[in-house]
């Protein structure tokens, strides 16, 4: 076992075989229960006792995204959640080594730090310290109420990053050495980070993988919520009602079928003064950001959506066009979108939706800027049953991690991945932590719009997603 100091009190970790030691369930923050369940997080309670941290703290996750998920994701009872977790090389202090700070995805809703694909494993073996970062989900981190502040999961997560900056040194981390990253809902959480003033100078590096960004008009969708419930939708209200009743509100929001009446970040005109696009667009941070070329085409393993009629009677047509109108999309950029791939389904169009058309977007902003960012394009498809021949939502995280032989990888993936490309895929991610820069394999974006194909073998080709482009961005 292994002490390290902390400005809260002592945690003993766990070394592992190879050396490198893990600190699960540190509280960041106090337990986020009675009044401080919609406050914003608060420094935790100090203690003088060695703490344990050898198991996973309790998960805001009370039960998975989907009755299928792609990543083990465990949920863990307890009121304390703002927790996170320190894997390290060197548990001492002087190390002076570079972090990477990983938030996990779930839709904003679902998702779980305690996750074995999220293990440090392979960062520390290549001398990285890797944290990563539970946060309040659903209605307890996004929901708009008059008496709280607004976005408390992304306070959070400033939260989680503050405890970085002031306790990553004990445990073997350089503080100016900072790389934060996500998937899917935390790829939107990164993102918005780089959008968020207060998160300034916590970290100096992004990594966006699949992100997701809603940017719901969060004081519209509380008012439509309490109108279809009844409910009053304050934090003294809600402060002690049970999980049971905030999953029935949440599933009540979900029922509205609008993707943009959902619980995420919102500018607030406060903690998030602008839409989180045009602001990232402008971050001088460095960033990498990507999708895999098949996010959503089948996310439960059946096929495309062939435009025929769905379960409600609606035409795929006309409901293709209801999701076009959700979005604020024009009828002549639909007819394009629907001229130029004219087999695309439901999957399909979330596809560019949600990840490929905004992705690009935000690296071309970047690059008529001058800032440094490099996109990919995740190409290798999976051999798992129902998925050959996809390279779908989440496919890329075990090659990041490079935990090929982690629990589920395998039933997810199918048999014998590829390792020399988790080998390539992780050393850019440990070559761009490090040095900025993730290799010279892979141009920056602004060098005729590079974008490094991850397949097997990776290659690097100019303006691959021109056609996205086309269609999407006058």
């Amino acid at each position: 076992m292994t002490v390290v100091p902390t400005r809260s009190g002592p945690v003993r970790g766990e070394r592992r075989a190879d050396g490198s030691v893990r600190f699960l369930g540190i509280p960041y923050a106090q337990p986020p229960v009675g009044a401080l369940r919609f406050a914003a997080p608060v420094p935790p309670e100090p203690w003088t006792e060695v703490r344990d941290a050898t198991a996973y703290g309790p998960t805001a996750q009370r039960r998975p995204f989907s009755a299928v998920t792609t990543i083990p994701e465990p949920s863990i009872p307890g009121g304390g959640t703002l927790n996170l977790n320190v894997f390290t090389p060197e548990a001492r202090a002087g190390a002076g080594l570079p972090v990477l700070v990983w938030i996990h995805g779930g839709g904003y809703v679902a998702g779980s730090a305690a996750s074995p694909w999220y293990d440090g494993a392979a960062f520390n073996r290549d001398g990285v310290v890797l944290v990563s970062v539970g946060y309040r989900l659903g209605i307890e981190g996004f929901l708009h109420l008059p008496d709280a502040p607004d976005n408390r999961g992304v306070r959070d997560w400033i939260a989680a990053l503050e405890w970085v900056r002031d306790n990553i040194a004990a445990f073997g981390g350089d503080p100016a050495k900072v790389t934060v990253a996500g998937q899917s809902a935390g790829g939107g959480a990164v993102q918005t980070l780089l959008a968020t003033p207060a998160a300034a100078g916590l970290f100096r590096a992004a990594i966006s993988v699949s992100g997701a960004l809603l940017q719901p008009a969060a004081p519209a969708v509380a008012a439509a919520l309490a109108a279809r419930t009844g409910q009053t939708l304050t934090a003294t209200a809600l402060q002690d009602a049970e999980d049971a009743e905030l999953l029935e509100l949440q599933d009540a929001l979900s029922a509205f079928g609008d993707p943009l009446q959902s619980l995420a970040p919102a500018v607030d005109g406060d903690l998030l003064p602008r839409p989180v696009a045009e602001a990232a667009a402008e971050s001088a941070v460095p960033l990498v950001l990507g999708f895999t070329a098949d996010e959503f085409t089948a996310p439960n393993g059946g096929e495309p959506d062939d435009g025929g009629e769905s379960d409600d009677g609606e035409s795929g047509a006309a409901a293709l066009l209801s999701l076009f109108a959700a979005f604020g999309i024009d009828a002549r950029r639909a007819e394009r979108f629907r001229a130029g791939r004219p087999d695309a389904g439901f999957g399909d169009l979330l596809t560019d939706l949600l990840f490929r058309a905004p992705g690009t977007a935000l690296a071309e902003a970047r690059r008529e800027r001058g800032l440094p960012t490099w996109l990919y394009q995740f190409d290798w498809a999976g051999t798992a049953e129902g998925r050959t021949g996809q390279a779908y939502h989440c496919t890329d995280l075990p090659f990041a991690f490079d935990l090929l032989g982690a629990e589920g990888v395998e039933a997810a993936l199918g048999a014998e991945p590829p390792q020399a490309l988790a080998d390539r895929l992780h050393a850019a991610w440990v070559a761009f932590v490090r040095d900025l820069d993730p290799g010279e394999d892979w141009q920056p974006y602004a060098d005729n719009r590079a974008t490094m194909r991850w397949d097997d073998p990776p290659r690097t080709e100019s303006d691959p997603l021109r056609p996205v482009r086309e269609v999407w961005h006058d």
